[in-house]
Parts: structure tokens; sequence; C-alpha cells
């Protein structure tokens, strides 16, 4: 028998829609979020160079620990600085 869990504890999940995607990411400014695994700003510091090799404006943010939820401080600040965001993972 197959059970699964929900590892968020939530006992009664938020339904959030999807935020529709930008149509180009020209004149706008994307956040990379690192969220500290290991390696994975070989990749992000590389898309960093791409987008603004593109003339797309870049803002980084890390994450203190992969562990966790970014502290709110950290999601309310990138909500107002960025137009569209990626985060990376690695292993």
């Amino acid at each position: 028998m197959t059970r699964l869990v929900d590892p968020t504890g939530e006992l009664s999940p938020v339904r959030r829609e999807r935020l529709p995607r930008p149509p180009a990411l020209a004149g706008l400014t994307v956040g990379i979020l690192d969220i500290s695994k290991p390696r994975g700003d070989v990749f992000l510091d590389r898309l960093d160079q791409r987008l603004s090799a593109s003339g797309i404006g870049v803002k980084r943010y890390v994450k203190p620990t992969f562990a966790r939820p970014a502290p709110t401080g950290l999601r309310q600040q990138i909500a107002t600085e960025v137009d569209a965001l990626v985060e990376g993972l690695a292993d």
C-alpha cells in the first residue's frame, strides 16, 4: 500500500494560482535566488552572465540555508525589486 505524506505539515493547503509568465524578459529585472545548495552558484553564475549579455537586468539573492524557506524579509525584498525570479537547485 502506497501512502502519500505531505512534508509541509499543512492541514489545509492553500491553493494558489500561478502568475502569468511575462511574454519577454527585455526591459525587465530578473532575480536569481541561490538556495545555498552545493555548486548551485556555478549554474546561476552562468545564467547571470547570459542574461546580462542579453541586456536583461539581474539582481542576485542568497538564502541562508536550503533546509528552510527563504526568510520573510528576503521574500518581501525580492517581490519589490524584480519582475521575474529564477530559483536555482543543485546536487
